[in-house]
């Protein structure tokens, strides 16, 4: 379904293409996380939002709009990021009736490319929240803590004696690396638990470790996920990465012990 358009020239190509979408297979970098793909230990979406979207009604206007893209983690695939912007340009120069045969249009070549069935939503461009809903109890940043680890190492994750507690916490200090561009990914990361009280030091100390990562970002969730489960072992988890936008596209993936859905209100700095 295309190739992988690393190091290349970019076109930006005005008539449709489906086929630019470029699918990612989940499984193998599940089978490097011991993670067996018929037994997944997480539920949870990864939540793409689009600020650049645009198309051409029937006399040839320009219509803009934003959308939001759900697809289940449980989904085969992953769609890369610049595939998924190059797709998004293709309609630029398209006409259509309405919003709604565009949304049908997303939904059907993006479920496709998934290979599990992706929710669309086009909203108008004033339509989305413009700051922050999700507050933690508590931002571990300002922790004067000493860091030399830039690798993820899930041993920096301690949990301290004490009777059980419930805490949201939350680090605007993730940052790793785009396997394909190597571009810095910067975002936040929420962590909503229950069980033994994690030592917030360890868990800022193990958040700025992947720092020098390379890995998608739905897989470094996956990754915080199951360390977090390994070394603390919560008894109800929640972790929810939201991404700076980067070509007009942000992800949002969240993993949980249980089957939830979260909300999708942005951050001030995306």
């Amino acid at each position: 379904m295309g190739f992988l358009p690393l190091g290349q020239k970019t076109d930006y190509v005005s008539k449709y293409d489906p086929d630019l979408l470029f699918p990612i297979a989940r499984v193998d970098k599940w089978q490097d996380m011991g993670i067996e793909s018929e037994r997944l230990p997480f539920h949870g979406e990864d939540i793409w939002n689009a600020y650049e979207l645009s198309w051409l009604n029937k006399k040839g206007k320009p219509i803009v709009a934003t959308a939001e893209f759900r697809l289940p983690c449980t989904s085969p695939n992953i769609i890369e990021s610049k595939s998924f912007k190059l797709y998004l340009n293709s309609l630029n120069q398209m006409h259509y009736e309405d919003a709604y045969e565009v949304q049908g249009i997303l939904e059907r070549d993006l479920s496709a490319a998934a290979g599990a069935p992706v929710s669309v939503v086009i909203r108008d461009v004033d339509a989305m929240e413009s700051l922050v809903v999700l507050t933690p109890d508590y931002c571990i940043d300002e922790l004067d803590v000493e860091i030399n680890e830039y690798q993820p190492n899930a041993d920096l994750l301690m949990i301290k004696e004490g009777p059980a507690v419930e805490e949201r916490l939350v680090s605007h200090l993730l940052r790793s690396n785009c396997p394909v561009t190597n571009q810095p990914d910067w975002g936040s990361v929420f962590i909503d638990y229950q069980g033994k009280p994690i030592d917030h030091a360890s868990l800022l100390k193990y958040v700025a470790s992947f720092r020098e990562h390379t890995d998608f970002h739905e897989q470094c969730v996956e990754r915080i996920f199951i360390d977090i489960m390994t070394r603390c072992q919560p008894e109800s988890l929640v972790v929810y990465a939201r991404y700076v936008r980067r070509g007009g596209l942000d992800i949002n993936p969240y993993r949980a012990t249980s089957e939830i859905v979260l909300g999708n209100d942005r951050l001030t700095r995306q």
